[in-house]
């Protein structure tokens, strides 16, 4: 675990030098020196925070969403638990209980705040994700199942290559949007004591001095609005690229099975 928070932590600071510290320098141009880099220490953290949850969330959305479809009733019926379960609670009270109520249970100690928060977040992401990779699911023609059970694919070799392709497209700007929402849920995690974007802010505001701050509160909160919507808008910006990319790969894809399909009644008529 903990080489995967190392990694984690060097993709965060790698980003956030790379990315949000030229934002920071226009943005946050009214602080001071030392409160912009407690800012950019916050931003990693949270970059951290939204990946772990993030790459959670993905797969309890593929494996969740998939199983609400699935031909047995216990499958289904514990896919649809786990949804209803993990959209109709709190997102705070969930993240309370995995960071103080869970590693009492399990007896653990002391475990990291930002994993814990992160399964939370994560758990409650696949939540909703689920949904959306179910509607899309259903939203592939019912010719396309027909076929592929017709040329003898296993179920996995049916979801794999013909459903999920062509769900891609559908998928995509919702999982964007919820995306952005669990960035801002990352906020959350600054409750149980994890140093991420709101915590630093939070913290900046109360140590602050009129030396170190003459800016004052209202400009240090703006600057954390703007920071919130810099991240939000590289998160919408890749899931734009990707659905640029989806969708042409799967016109080439369709185009090409009409080409097929059109040579082949030619053939079929010079033969006849």
């Amino acid at each position: 675990m903990g080489s995967i928070g190392d990694f984690l932590s060097s993709i965060g600071g790698f980003l956030s030098d790379v990315l949000i510290a030229p934002v920071l320098a226009v943005l946050a141009f009214p602080l001071s020196a030392n409160q912009q880099d407690r800012i950019q220490e916050g931003v990693e953290v949270t970059i951290q925070v939204l990946a772990m949850s993030f790459a959670l969330g993905i797969v309890l959305s593929l494996v969740f969403g998939v199983a609400r479809l699935s031909e047995h009733r216990f499958v289904r019926g514990f896919a649809l638990v786990y949804v209803e379960f993990f959209r109709g609670v709190s997102s705070l009270v969930l993240l309370f209980w995995f960071a103080f109520a869970l590693p009492i249970l399990l007896g653990l100690d002391a475990p990291s705040r930002l994993l814990m928060g992160s399964l939370a977040l994560g758990m409650n992401m696949g939540g909703y994700g689920a949904e959306i990779v179910r509607g899309a699911i259903q939203s592939v023609p019912k010719g396309q199942h027909e076929a592929s059970v017709a040329v003898n694919l296993t179920a996995g070799q049916r979801i794999r290559h013909v459903i999920l392709p062509q769900a891609m497209p559908v998928i995509l700007p919702p999982m964007g949007n919820l995306t952005i929402e669990i960035l801002k849920g990352t906020a959350l995690v600054s409750l149980t004591g994890v140093s991420e974007l709101a915590f630093e802010i939070e913290k900046i505001r109360v140590n602050r001095t009129q030396v170190d701050d003459p800016v004052g509160v209202p400009t240090l909160f703006f600057v954390g609005l703007l920071v919130y919507f810099a991240l939000a808008q590289l998160v919408n910006l890749g899931f734009r690229l990707a659905e640029r990319r989806v969708n042409s790969r799967f016109e080439q894809r369709t185009g090409r099975q009409a080409l097929e399909l059109e040579l082949a009644a030619a053939s079929a008529g010079v033969a006849g």
